[in-house]
């Protein structure tokens, strides 16, 4: 039964096609009912005719992007009658922050990494202008919700309060049951060609690792040009898709052994928050080789449900993989505990019901 408890989801490009962990979370909601809510819609598969579009014609979103205030925006959240904002990532908050403070609509928002990272840090008037409006939404915000321990101390480092910030896992669906399928790649990678994604470094280990596995390389972006290029120069046995459907990558994920997630910190300090597809795969019983970076050691037990190493370390993750790779055992011992623990810490069905929790506190404090 929908509740008539309402949730205004905000992100101001609705909606990315690599965003699924904001759809799935707002799926999942039991006792809120989900309106999503954008300034703009984007043509990708997350895209849906039912999302509400502030701007449709795109006239006015220039000046909420300088200004901030927009009478349009303020309308049409008012039409949703929303008891709640939630809005992702810290400037698109700051985008909605106005319009929910002149309703009297409480507002969350979640930061994911880089809108703390690498953002905050900008150089010049662009840095000055982006610090200064995230602290307006710090200020605004009823709660701000970080994906992980190191995301929280970040917000915290740019002006949050901390008694308004909480760690909240988003969670993934753990299926109860997993079928096999006959494995087709060694490593797989799912990510976007960025470079805190570090895709150059898994290049160089693979091409280190003495069995020459087979990748699967799964994403698009800026760099994928580069990345495809340097595959060849070194030789590497890989496959690059392009970007896939979720149920494309699930596929990828249950026909490969083992899932690579060498992310790093970009030369411009963007980083990672908590990476969905480690927990995804773990999920579905694949152990992961990744780095030590931002949250993936608090989804990563090391030997226990994966293999870590340093970041920006292509020797040592060409080790990890040369382990995991020589040895089955290893690999289901690993995945079958990867399973376990995301089942217990990540399961999104229970994460939500946390999130609601933390909705009724905000609500409840109006």
């Amino acid at each position: 039964m929908p509740s008539d408890r309402r949730v205004a989801i905000w992100r101001s490009a609705m909606l990315p096609g690599s965003e699924t962990f904001i759809r799935n979370q707002g799926d999942a909601l039991t006792r809120w009912s989900p309106t999503y809510v954008g300034a703009t819609r984007l043509d990708s598969v997350l895209s849906r005719p039912d999302d509400v579009i502030a701007f449709p014609d795109g006239k006015g979103f220039l000046r909420l992007r300088l200004t901030g205030a927009s009478p349009q925006l303020q309308k049409t959240i008012a039409g949703v009658r929303p008891e709640l904002v939630h809005a992702h990532f810290g400037g698109d908050g700051w985008l909605v922050s106005h319009s929910a403070r002149q309703l009297g609509v409480p507002l969350a928002v979640t930061v994911h990494g880089h809108d703390v990272t690498r953002q905050p840090s900008s150089p010049g008037a662009k840095g000055v202008r982006y610090r200064r409006n995230l602290q307006s939404v710090f200020r605004r915000a009823a709660l701000v919700i970080a994906v992980s321990e190191v995301i929280r101390g970040q917000a915290v480092r740019w002006g949050a309060d901390p008694a308004k910030v909480r760690v909240h896992y988003t969670g993934i669906t753990v299926p109860e049951s997993v079928e096999t399928l006959p494995k087709k790649w060694d490593v797989v990678f799912v990510g976007r060609f960025v470079a805190k994604k570090g895709i150059d470094d898994l290049l160089t280990a693979l091409a280190a690792v003495p069995s020459r596995p087979r990748a699967l390389i799964v994403g698009d972006g800026e760099l994928l040009d580069r990345m495809r290029a340097r595959a060849g120069e070194l030789r590497v046995d890989a496959t690059f898709t392009g970007s896939q459907t979720p149920g494309q990558v699930r596929r990828h994920l249950l026909e490969s052994r083992v899932l690579a997630c060498p992310s790093k910190t970009a030369p411009d300090g963007d980083t990672e928050g908590l990476p969905t597809t480690i927990l995804e795969a773990a999920a579905l019983g694949l152990p992961v080789v990744a780095t030590r970076h931002s949250g993936i050691p608090e989804a990563v037990v090391e030997g226990e449900t994966g293999l870590l190493s340093p970041e920006a370390d292509p020797a040592a993750l060409a080790a990890s993989l040369t382990r995991l790779l020589a040895d089955e055992d290893l690999q289901r011992r690993l995945g079958a505990r990867a399973r376990e623990h995301v089942t217990k810490h990540f399961d999104l069905l229970e994460q939500t019901r946390r999130l609601e929790d933390l909705y009724d506190e905000v609500a409840g404090a109006r």
